[in-house]
């Protein structure tokens, strides 16, 4: 069983984030800067909210609203769900289904330690399952007969 821990060892140690005061462009800048599709947002070191690029284009884009003008905090889904270092990458799937989301936070000790996506679960899956063929490949041949 995979954990999270896995997955945020690989990532690197960055944290995109802005302050729920900031205006919705700082969101947008750093997604498009950083090539991510969500911040955190983070006020003194507390979890706040989550706000992607979704949510910038629906409730900003698409009604008009200026996104220098609109607060992150008026767009962002606050207290979202969160997952820690121990948990599986298997319930962390199960939660993006369910909940029809596709980022969540990772804390420990109540701090943000990092986020794991959609794509970084699917990328674990990819390789397990080259593993799981490379293994069969070397069982059907005979151990390299």
């Amino acid at each position: 069983m995979t954990t999270v821990k896995k997955i945020v060892d690989q990532k690197a140690s960055t944290i995109f984030s802005v302050r729920s005061s900031d205006p919705v462009d700082s969101a947008l800048k750093i997604m498009r800067d950083f090539r991510v599709r969500a911040v955190l947002v983070i006020d003194d070191g507390d979890l706040k909210g989550i706000v992607s690029q979704g949510d910038c284009a629906i409730k900003v884009l698409l009604p008009h609203l200026n996104p220098t003008q609109v607060a992150v905090s008026k767009i962002m889904t606050a207290n979202p769900l969160t997952v820690t270092l121990s948990n599986s990458l298997e319930e962390c799937m199960a939660i993006m289904v369910h909940k029809h989301i596709r980022h969540l936070p990772v804390l420990e000790a109540n701090k943000v330690v990092g986020v794991i996506s959609v794509g970084d679960l699917v990328k674990n899956i990819i390789e397990l399952q080259g593993n799981q063929i490379k293994f069969l490949e070397t069982y059907i041949k005979g151990h390299g007969v």
